[in-house]
């Protein structure tokens, strides 16, 4: 079907135009479509200088990119998304100028710290012993990893509630992380905004049982953040301590509601806390960590097998073909939301509860996403200035270097027109998609071995 297709493109005659488009879009495999126009109008004279029409373009439509960061929905932009954050966890661990972070930032204490969910019961797993207290052996990529041994006496409530709280935990844990190094220090609270600021990023990433678990980069800077020193009394000996205290202490309480007691959702007794080595002198390197978080910050709960949008319906369950495990946490998220009604659990059951973002960082940490993305958009709003000045020139229209911004206006009205690709298309979007992977990837091994060289050089 898809070759079928893909010759029907041909013979209409602008298969390299729509060929074009998709690589605009980076290979998206569910690419919005836009109808519309718009024109660079000379104020003095009313003269059109430009116009483009979307009358102009295959099917007379505009495929734009969907930008969605998961992997189960779009490979292409996801790829796009894990750059992003690669670049970003990486320039607040090794510094770059041109995104605002002094490469100093190096020699401040920072550590990758990994915190996780409590037990809910016992699971199948894989010990350092081979032996599962099953008494199985059970191989690598086994389905029953992760499910609990007696499904009747697993605490499926606090998962999902957990879960579901897990943003607030975070954030009361950042609180206490702030009072807990200042009490360490030795500080006032006050004091200690004086002379030091905690930065991070997180990632969340999903455990086969179904919990969220975080990865962090944490960091001290100075006040000002990332461009000031820390205190000489910073170490990365006390982030350690004051990370593992403060994760002992920070709870979020839940009352008694109904059938279920009142409780406190906490942290695991399983904190991960390593540093993070500067020229590759620590026990993961910078390289390591940005790969690491930048790999999980486009997944969601695919490991748990379940669905990859929401779930409208109860009844919608019957239509997919879910492990038992984790059909009965999403029936339970169904089953607790009357109980919780500002809490969402129905609307975020197809994440098992989890109702917070994947990826996020303190103000201070690095530069941002957005900033990230406005740097390729104005990078091609450049392309086509250069191309659109080239061709008024040629034309005799006035120099657009030498207009201002009164000179011109610009009307525009763009419509949606539909989404995704034909079967052709989507062949087509495929190929150009694996093709600007293994060329990013050549890219980016090239520029890692280039760093290691530097690194070896300091």
């Amino acid at each position: 079907m898809a070759v079928a297709d893909l010759g029907r493109l041909a013979a209409r005659g602008d298969l390299p135009r729509l060929q074009d488009q998709i690589l605009r879009t980076g290979g998206c495999s569910n690419p919005i479509h836009l109808k519309g126009f718009r024109s660079l109008i000379h104020t003095p004279t009313g003269n059109v200088l430009h116009r483009y029409s979307t009358e102009h373009e295959p099917g007379h439509r505009l495929k734009v990119a969907c930008g969605n960061r998961r992997a189960s929905r779009c490979t292409s932009c996801a790829r796009t998304y894990s750059a992003d954050t690669f670049h970003l966890i990486r320039a607040g661990l090794a510094g770059d100028e041109t995104k605002g972070i002094p490469t100093t930032v190096r020699e401040h204490p920072r550590v990758f710290a990994t915190l996780t969910a409590p037990s809910f019961g016992p699971v199948h797993n894989r010990p350092d012993t081979g032996r599962c207290r099953c008494g199985t052996d059970h191989p690598d990529g086994s389905p029953v990893l992760g499910t609990p041994l007696d499904p009747d006496t697993y605490d499926y409530a606090h998962a999902v509630l957990w879960n579901n709280h897990a943003p607030d935990l975070w954030r009361r844990f950042t609180i206490y992380l702030f009072r807990v190094m200042a009490k360490m220090a030795g500080l006032y609270q006050w004091e200690f905004k004086e002379q030091a600021k905690i930065s991070f990023g997180k990632v969340a990433e999903y455990q086969r049982r179904g919990a969220v678990h975080f990865h962090a980069v944490i960091r001290i800077d100075g006040p000002a953040g990332p461009d000031s020193p820390p205190p000489s009394w910073a170490s990365v000996a006390l982030l350690d301590d004051a990370i593992r205290a403060a994760a002992r202490r920070a709870g979020v309480p839940i009352p008694a509601v109904g059938h279920l007691p009142a409780r406190v959702l906490d942290w695991g007794k399983q904190v991960d806390v390593r540093p993070i080595g500067a020229f590759g002198s620590g026990e993961i390197s910078e390289q390591a960590v940005a790969s690491y978080v930048a790999k999980y910050a486009t997944k969601s709960a695919e490991t748990t097998e379940t669905v990859d949008r929401r779930i409208l319906e109860r009844q919608e369950l019957d239509r997919h073909d879910l492990p038992g495990h984790t059909r009965r946490l999403i029936e339970t998220c169904w089953d607790l939301d009357p109980l919780y009604p500002d809490r969402l659990l129905a609307h975020w059951s197809h994440m098992l509860g989890f109702r917070g973002h994947f990826s996020s960082k303190s103000p201070t940490y690095s530069t941002t996403l957005g900033a990230l993305r406005q740097v390729r958009a104005d990078f091609r709003a450049d392309e086509a200035r250069r191309a659109l000045r080239e061709r008024l020139l040629e034309a005799g229209f006035p120099d657009l270097d030498e207009l201002s911004n009164t000179d011109t206006f610009v009307l525009a009205h763009w419509a949606f027109a539909g989404a995704g690709n034909s079967p052709g298309e989507s062949l087509l979007a495929a190929t150009i998609a694996r093709e600007l992977h293994e060329r990013r990837t050549t890219d980016r091994q090239e520029l890692l071995a280039q760093l290691a060289a530097e690194e070896r050089q300091q």
